[in-house]
C-alpha cells in the first residue's frame, strides 16, 4: 500500500484546522440521555471520513441487525457495556474495546444495561450521516414506503 494522493501542494502549510470543545453541547439529543456530538463530519474531513460521540442512556436498545453499501462503521467504546453485533455474535464490550465491520458488513448495537455507556462512531468514507440522525426521530411518523426510501437514502439496509 502506499500513501493516498496528494490533496494539498502548498509550501508552508495553513492554517484550518477544526477545534470542538468537549463541553460542545449535543447535536442530535441531549446532554442527560441519548445524545449524538457531531465530532467531524463529512463537509469538515471534505469526504475522508465521518466521526460520532454516541452517548446512550441506560436500557437505551439500538438499531436492528444492518449493513451498508457503501460505508465501513468501526466502534470504540469509552465507557459502559456496548452490545455489538459482528455479524455471527452478539458481544458485551467495555470500554477500549473496539470492532471494524466493512462495507456489506452484518452489524448492530445496543445498550441494554442498567448504566449509561458511551462509544465513538467512525464511518468512513464521509457521508451525509447527520441527516440520518436527524431524521431518527421522525421514523414513527413516515409511512412503510417513507421508511424504506429513508433507509435506502442513508445507506442503511436492514436484515430479519
Amino acid at each position: 500500500m502506499s500513501y493516498p494522493k496528494r490533496v494539498y501542494d502548498g509550501d508552508g502549510g495553513e492554517i484550518n484546522a477544526d477545534f470542538r470543545p468537549a463541553d460542545t453541547p449535543p447535536n442530535v439529543g441531549t446532554a442527560d440521555a441519548d445524545a449524538i456530538h457531531y465530532l467531524a463530519t463529512t463537509t469538515t474531513t471534505r469526504g475522508e471520513f465521518g466521526l460520532y460521540r454516541v452517548e446512550m442512556s441506560a436500557r437505551a436498545g439500538g438499531p436492528k441487525t444492518h449493513f451498508h453499501r457503501t460505508i465501513s462503521e468501526s466502534f470504540f467504546i469509552l465507557g459502559g457495556t456496548v452490545r455489538l453485533f459482528d455479524g455471527e455474535q452478539w458481544v458485551d464490550t467495555r470500554q477500549g474495546d473496539f470492532l471494524h465491520v466493512p462495507q456489506g458488513g452484518l452489524h448492530a448495537f445496543r445498550n441494554d444495561s442498567d448504566a449509561p455507556a458511551e462509544m465513538l462512531l467512525l464511518f468512513t468514507p464521509g457521508a451525509p450521516r447527520e441527516k440520518y440522525f436527524e431524521g431518527l426521530s421522525e421514523l414513527a411518523r413516515l409511512t412503510d414506503e417513507e421508511r424504506a426510501r429513508f433507509f435506502d437514502e442513508h445507506d442503511s439496509y436492514f436484515v430479519e
